[in-house]
């Protein structure tokens, strides 16, 4: 009798302590006050939680009316276009480059229009020539249509004169100053002519150099 009596005892034994390791594995992870369950679905980007946010999307326009519809409801007042308009209007005489078009871009450009405005040149009078030689045409009197025929044709040959020594003077300057830059002789020359062909007060960027400098 006393040895049945181990017998049951070591089976009741081990059969606590198999049942107390299977608790133990099935509560183990449950217990642990560091680990959260998980929401069983992945976390939405950002994007889409906006774009919850916000609603759907509107359908696109199918008709060009209702493109032109879409595009007036959407376009800023005109007080506002006025002052985005003076703002880009500021940043371009600036010199921005994010503004400028794209031939004014870059430092090579910016450096042939300060060599440009640092001196004066028969090239800014072209405008006021072409007026003379309206008046010219319109004049009644043809002595004088004669006389201002031919100063203007000597004027312009002057100008085209100056051009191309400018074009040349301010090729070889900035070749000099940007070696590692490809720079053409005929872009810098038509570049430089007709910046130097504009009424200064008229050129945009504004010159950022006196008249006299070195740049």
């Amino acid at each position: 009798m006393f040895v049945r009596f181990l017998r049951r005892s070591d089976q009741n034994t081990a059969a606590g302590s198999s049942d107390a390791s299977e608790q133990a594995q099935d509560t183990g992870p449950a217990s642990d006050g560091s680990r959260t369950p998980g929401k069983g679905r992945p976390t939405p980007k950002r994007r889409e939680a906006e774009t919850r946010r916000r609603g759907p999307a509107p359908p696109p326009p199918r008709t060009q009316r209702e493109a032109a519809r879409y595009a007036r409801a959407n376009r800023p007042d005109k007080h506002e276009r006025r002052r985005l308009a003076a703002e880009r209007r500021a940043r371009m005489d600036a010199g921005d480059d994010r503004v400028l078009l794209p031939r004014d871009r870059g430092p090579v450009k910016a450096h042939i229009r300060d060599l440009v405005d640092s001196r004066p040149h028969l090239m800014g009078l072209f405008m006021p020539l072409a007026l003379v030689v309206l008046i010219s045409v319109l004049l009644p009197i043809p002595s004088a249509q004669q006389y201002l025929s031919l100063f203007s044709l000597i004027v312009l040959l002057s100008m085209i004169i100056e051009g191309v020594l400018l074009g040349r003077r301010i090729t070889r300057k900035v070749r000099a100053k940007f070696p590692d830059e490809a720079v053409s002789g005929l872009g810098t020359g038509w570049y430089a002519f007709t910046r130097a062909s504009q009424l200064r007060k008229l050129r945009v960027p504004k010159p950022r150099v006196q008249r006299g400098a070195n740049p």
